[in-house]
């Protein structure tokens, strides 16, 4: 078996939406909210999808010892194309944010309560999980100054905007997570930027927002060197967002041959480009990206419960299946068990710890996201009573 075939993914998703099925009937659906329901199904693809691009990733580290991408386009792009689309979402949906700004004046305080609270939270869980595991490959035992540790595990509860180091000599420690953090320093970065663009398009921006968000941005870029070709995802999803708002684009969009275009455009960029780094790959990907925000839904298939409920899990998928993968192929040889030694072998471990990773990510969020999504209104009304600050209204 080849062991970049597309079978063992197209598998392994019919066990996770399974898996999600089986949750829906036993938890119900998640309510389908506001215009970008297809925003909302979209999510939950993307985050498996960059699961399956860091399994292929792992069958060849096994062999190699080299953590590179996949010999194939359509794996690397599960990844690449995969953090380009959660990118153009963030820049979506913020900048969408912005432009009702307009007309309704923004709580900015809220704004940044709810980003940390929904970021941080799951964050603290797997790094716990992360520095858990480097415990027990250590023995427990201290493997180098304290000094040292402490300022990797400063810099890893950072969201590794100032690295990913090694931890207590662990080699490659952030292989543990499948080095997926490298993406949560540019989700900061656009968060900063928020109050500036504001200005840009003339929405009233607090001073101190403003500053804040400036030296946010200054510090980041002090200890911090971001690959530019990413920061046009961003700029793809503000893009999308002046579509969506124009409403120009939605009778086209719902269509079914808005479907069929973005199909195109994506097997496009798999067929044409080897990787998602590049003006003309996120172009298309844009493109696309563009047509699900303005109503495209696949058919009818990212607005499914199904979809929706996969979507609310995103974050999770995202971040705690690389532990999975790390936890299963690293210590598998350790329970007196073999390693698969062939393809086949591989992915159908890979398809057997798919309801792991879903159910997992349900329990997560259901433990840990939701509860603190909604403790946002709470939070900021706390901060705005203890800081003297009653009103929402920009001052």
């Amino acid at each position: 078996m080849n062991p970049v075939s597309p079978l063992p993914a197209l598998i392994a998703l019919m066990v996770a939406l399974s898996t999600t099925v089986l949750l829906v009937k036993l938890f119900g659906a998640p309510k389908q909210q506001g215009r970008f329901a297809t925003i909302d199904g979209l999510r939950g693809y993307l985050a498996f999808f960059v699961f399956m691009h860091h399994s292929a990733i792992w069958y060849f580290y096994l062999r190699s010892g080299e953590w590179k991408a996949s010999p194939s386009n359509l794996y690397t792009h599960f990844g690449q194309s995969g953090v380009a689309m959660f990118f153009m979402i963030t820049g979506f949906l913020f900048f969408t944010k912005l432009l009702n700004g307009r007309r309704r004046p923004i709580d900015w305080l809220q704004l940044v309560v709810s980003r940390v609270l929904r970021l941080a939270p799951l964050y603290v869980f797997a790094m716990i999980c992360l520095f858990t595991i480097v415990a027990i490959i250590s023995g427990g035992a201290l493997n180098g100054s304290e000094a040292k540790l402490a300022k990797g595990v400063v810099q890893w509860m950072l969201f590794t905007v100032a690295g990913a180091p090694d931890l207590n000599g662990v080699e490659q420690t952030k292989n543990i997570v499948a080095r997926v953090t490298w993406s949560l320093p540019f989700e900061w970065f656009f968060y900063a930027s928020l109050p500036l663009l504001a200005l840009i398009i003339r929405v009233d921006v607090p001073r101190r927002y403003v500053v804040l968000g400036a030296v946010a941005m200054a510090l980041m870029l002090v200890v911090w060197r971001p690959e530019s070709y990413h920061l046009l995802a961003f700029l793809g999803g503000i893009g999308a967002a002046v579509a969506a708002a124009s409403g120009r684009l939605d009778t086209v969009a719902s269509s079914k041959w808005a479907s069929v275009a973005v199909i195109a455009c994506l097997a496009a960029v798999v067929a044409l480009f080897p990787t998602a780094h590049g003006v003309a790959p996120v172009l298309l990907i844009s493109i696309a990206f563009t047509l699900i925000a303005c109503g495209a839904s696949l058919f009818g298939v990212l607005t499914h419960a199904m979809s929706r409920t996969l979507g609310e899990m995103a974050y999770s998928i995202y971040l705690l299946h690389g532990i999975v993968l790390f936890v299963f192929f690293h210590w598998l040889p350790g329970f007196g068990l073999a390693l698969p030694d062939s393809a086949w072998g591989h992915w159908a471990l890979v398809v057997a710890l798919t309801p792991v990773v879903i159910g997992l990510s349900f329990l997560t969020f259901s433990g840990i996201e939701k509860p603190a999504m909604h403790s946002t209104a709470r939070v900021t009304r706390w901060l705005r009573v203890r800081f003297g600050k009653v009103s929402p209204v920009p001052v």
